[in-house]
């Protein structure tokens, strides 16, 4: 599949593209990105150059929709919907250190769930969100967009940093994206 671009009032998602490299990089220096994602710790630029060559491919086999968020032209943060073949994709971002808590998370997102719940992919009936436990900022962004808080996952989060514990939550196509109650506290 070709790379979309989407755009919201304040935000341009595309594609990341080599230029990008340099952004993404210096972003991956967040100890908080590096806990509560998957990207390596050290993250190296060499890892950023990986990622953008990855990107690319995930969107020419269709497996995943990868998109840098651009506010005011500059890379801000990245966010996607992994595991796009089964039809219950996975959304994931991260929200360079500076922009956090201006909803650049929760308008990215918004777009992003548009796309994948739009008629073009009929088979996404749910949409998944993960986060490691403690990641507040995370979870509040999710729950603003109307998903159900399922559960925790012990253990299931793996990265260069170790094993932890992960929320769980979930929107499906035809849910009233309103918020709603959790039962933890967010």
């Amino acid at each position: 599949m070709e790379p979309e671009m989407l755009r919201t009032a304040r935000l341009e998602l595309s594609a990341p593209r080599g230029e990008d490299v340099d952004a993404i990089h210096a972003a991956c220096q967040d100890a908080a990105i590096q806990r509560f994602t998957t990207v390596p710790s050290p993250y190296l630029p060499t890892d950023a150059e990986s990622f953008v060559e990855l990107a690319a491919t995930w969107w020419a086999e269709g497996s995943q929709a990868t998109w840098a968020i651009r506010l005011d032209r500059r890379l801000v943060g990245m966010i996607g919907l992994a595991h796009l073949p089964g039809g219950g994709p996975e959304l994931g971002y991260w929200i360079a250190a500076d922009v956090r808590g201006r909803g650049v998370a929760t308008e990215a997102a918004r777009a992003v769930i548009d796309w994948g719940f739009s008629p073009e992919r009929p088979a996404v009936q749910r949409i998944e969100w993960r986060a490691v436990v403690g990641n507040v900022g995370s979870a509040r962004v999710a729950r603003s967009l109307g998903f159900r808080y399922e559960g925790l996952l012990r253990q299931a989060h793996c990265n260069s940093l170790g094993r932890a514990d992960l929320w769980i939550g979930g929107l499906l196509r035809d849910d009233d994206p309103q918020p709603v109650s959790w039962p933890i506290d967010v």
